[in-house]
């Protein structure tokens, strides 16, 4: 069963507890004896009937009650073993998607010629769709515009491609895009509002800047939170950390962060994304991931949680030919049990190139397998040991920086 976005209705059938009842009340009978002498009068029998029948009234009636009570406490043993069964679901995400090309590219090798050549959507991610829908929800970065705007922005690259190409993400199981980088104005805020208005009349959810996109996953609660940290840098640290707050505070029982960040072509992130990463988890996040560099860059555990600092390119029409073709895909599974989110490192990264021929970009993107596997798990190791030396260091400053101001105190 796929993700269905929050606000919608749908029946949840309730499981039956695995745990064992237990703490019932249970009846206790008794009877009191009168002991002294007996009166030497005579009772009539008909009092001792009346009474005798009086006694069994009383004591039907104090059953009834006492064995109702155990009754209902049982059953409401039953409704809080039942909320608590655990919950067991699996995300992924994936990179960049440009889908389309900037008009001055040369044509003939433009991601618009290749659906044009091919006259199906489905193509494009034929090769992971079948991971994509043995999950419980798809995430990925949504790099450029849907939209018929001509307002181009002055800038380098502008990307756009018309809007059925948002069938591309619907026959590849994607079920939710992060709008927040730095190609989602390339035609101006009408093409925002162009791509945000086709990604939901499609069925798929956006997410970023103020804008939380929550998602009911097997009746837990998850929501998606994005941001954009190439204009500001730093500064947006107070926003980001604020929609993770906001996220808790309404309900969220797993909240899931995909940033924008980073430098280009850069395996190894930088301090400012560190420092949102660690900041994200910090202020709730369970798990954060991270685009733009359009290459790989490792990840880290902070705090029992994941950061994902760069899963690179994927349905890439923003270049026919990159020299770095490597990418990863990111799965994590989280089993929740009530308030309780458990990991267990129930993670797997998927080494994939943006496409599945050599030479040249044919928008694929596909596994990669036996060598190619391995020198790419490589590739995301050393990144990652590069990481965790830098958070080695940064540890270490930080001792010492404790050590002396309370040396000064």
């Amino acid at each position: 069963m796929r993700a269905s976005a929050a606000g919608e209705r749908r029946a949840v059938p309730r499981a039956s507890s695995s745990k064992e009842r237990g703490g019932a009340s249970r009846a206790r009978s008794y009877r009191e004896v009168y002991v002294g002498a007996a009166p030497r009068r005579q009772i009539p029998r008909v009092v001792f009937a009346g009474a005798a029948v009086l006694l069994l009234v009383v004591a039907v009636f104090a059953a009834s009650r006492l064995f109702a009570g155990i009754g209902q406490n049982a059953n409401s043993q039953a409704d809080q073993a039942v909320v608590a069964d655990p919950v067991t679901f699996t995300v992924t995400f994936a990179g960049d998607c440009t889908l389309g090309t900037d008009e001055l590219f040369d044509p003939s090798t433009s991601f618009n010629t290749m659906y044009d050549a091919v006259g199906d959507p489905a193509y494009f991610f034929q090769n992971v769709k079948d991971l994509f829908s043995s999950d419980d929800l798809t995430i990925v970065n949504m790099e450029g515009t849907l939209t018929d705007s001509e307002e181009r922005v002055d800038k380098t690259f502008a990307f756009k491609g018309p809007a059925e190409y948002v069938q591309i993400l619907t026959e590849g199981n994607v079920e939710a895009a992060a709008v927040a980088n730095n190609h989602s104005r390339d035609y101006g805020d009408q093409s925002f509002t162009d791509t945000v208005n086709t990604l939901e009349d499609a069925g798929i959810r956006h997410f970023g800047y103020d804008d939380i996109a929550y998602f009911d996953i097997k009746g837990v609660k998850v929501a998606l939170v994005g941001t954009y940290e190439l204009d500001e840098g730093a500064g947006i640290k107070d926003s980001m950390v604020a929609n993770i707050q906001r996220a808790r505070s309404e309900g969220a029982q797993v909240v899931l962060v995909y940033i924008h960040w980073g430098i280009e072509r850069e395996y190894v992130p930088n301090e400012t994304q560190m420092m949102l990463g660690h900041a994200a988890i910090d202020a709730g996040a369970d798990l954060v991931v991270g685009s733009h560099p359009h290459v790989i860059q490792g990840y880290e555990k902070y705090q029992g949680r994941y950061i994902v600092y760069s899963l690179g390119n994927f349905c890439f029409g923003g270049n026919s030919n990159p020299d770095d073709k490597d990418c990863m895909v990111f799965q994590q599974t989280f089993t929740v049990t009530g308030d309780s989110v458990e990991r267990n490192d129930a993670i797997k990264v998927i080494p994939c190139s943006v496409s599945s021929v050599t030479g040249y970009n044919n928008y694929q993107p596909t596994p990669a397998e036996g060598e190619e596997a391995d020198r790419i798990l490589a590739k995301i190791q050393e990144s990652s040991d590069a990481i965790a030396a830098m958070a080695e260091q940064e540890s270490a400053q930080g001792q010492d920086q404790q050590g002396q101001q309370s040396s000064e105190s």
